[in-house]
């Protein structure tokens, strides 16, 4: 009577474990109107999977491609420039008794492209280098002073220079050397990238658009090597890309990627692993949600806004998906629990109330 109370009691309540079963999670499946999609994982159905939209991403541009500028600087609005003038002839208009040559320093550029110069008076020199504004000069002034000779030298405004906001050692806005000013001439000139960053990531953001891409990658890649414009800003953060993992594995936990790309397989190692008392290698999960706009009533791509990936690391089949199939920022990991570890705990209670009982005769012996 006693085991047929305890058998009961066991039945009319739930199992105390720390993670759902697969059958569970999944039972909503073989209901007429389904409000998840559920997918198999399988070698077979890899391809296709990763033509799916992506999920989790940041809504940031593609990052550009390597080009070239020119090697010199070109003035823009903004910038100043100092012309110096020589004459070698006496009672020269530009130049005081016994001097022969006279400066003009820190003339800026105005929002129409030109400086003031005395006698000629404005002179359009924006879009020019330094060596094309000293000819235009010279030009102007031929027809009042023949021997006039002119150097410029500039100074770029802040219109000409790249902020570097953080995430290296030395942020600041940094002058456009050239027109040919590339991505990792402006890192170089910061400082670079302190080593402890996880996962740096790159932002180059220009205007209204933002291009992102990681430090590794644009290490790596010569063609990566962004040419930058004027008035660009670049930030350097840590990655903060993430995926959360729960259920029987060595940790639950909001985890960020270490790298650009995880695979199931890898993300399973930073969960610490599936409980070898707990977890059903059958039934690993991943969730996630996909936006109104991605889904295709076709069949190439999901049908239901949330998702459940389904992996079966118990065949080899499995195992491969599994190296193959990539998880997305925002996604959930449940590594789900093991029917038999339920029956264990119904047979270790059964147990117990035999040894209670035992316990019980023998005392009223």
């Amino acid at each position: 009577m006693t085991l047929i109370a305890a058998l009961l009691a066991l039945s009319a309540c739930s199992l105390p474990r720390g993670a759902a079963l697969q059958s569970e999670v999944l039972a909503e499946q073989n209901s007429e109107t389904p409000t998840f999609q559920v997918v198999q994982v399988t070698r077979a159905n890899i391809p296709g999977l990763a033509q799916w939209p992506a999920s989790g991403w940041h809504g940031h541009f593609h990052w550009p491609n390597a080009s070239n500028g020119a090697s010199s600087s070109v003035i823009r609005t903004g910038d100043r420039v100092d012309v110096t003038i020589w004459d070698s002839q006496e009672n020269s208009l530009i130049t005081n008794p016994g001097q022969r040559f006279t400066e003009i320093k820190g003339v800026e550029v105005d929002d129409n492209g030109s400086i003031f110069l005395p006698y000629v008076n404005k002179v359009g020199i924006r879009g020019l280098t330094a060596s094309g504004a000293r000819s235009k000069i010279q030009s102007r002034l031929e027809p009042i002073v023949p021997s006039a000779q002119v150097q410029v030298s500039l100074q770029q405004g802040r219109d000409s220079s790249v902020d570097v906001v953080g995430g290296v050692s030395k942020p600041g806005a940094y002058p456009m050397t050239s027109r040919n000013y590339k991505i990792l001439n402006v890192l170089s000139d910061a400082g670079g990238i302190p080593s402890g960053l996880r996962n740096p990531q790159v932002r180059l953001i220009r205007g209204s658009d933002t291009y992102e891409i990681s430090a590794d990658e644009l290490f790596a890649d010569g063609s990566k090597n962004a040419l930058l414009y004027p008035r660009d800003t670049v930030v350097v953060e840590a990655d903060e890309r993430a995926f959360t993992a729960l259920g029987a594995s060595g940790q639950e936990n909001l985890i960020y990627f270490p790298k650009d790309d995880i695979s199931a397989i890898e993300a399973l190692s930073l969960m610490g692993g599936l409980s070898d008392t707990r977890a059903d290698p059958k039934g690993v999960l991943v969730l996630r949600e996909y936006k109104a706009e991605h889904l295709s009533p076709g069949g190439n791509g999901p049908t239901h806004q949330q998702v459940v990936f389904a992996l079966d690391l118990t065949s080899a089949d499995g195992l491969f998906a599994a190296r193959k199939f990539m998880i997305n920022p925002d996604d959930t990991v449940l590594a789900t629990e093991s029917p038999v570890n339920a029956v264990q705990t119904v047979f270790g209670l059964v147990g117990s109330v035999f040894g209670l009982t035992a316990r019980a005769t023998a005392l009223a012996n």
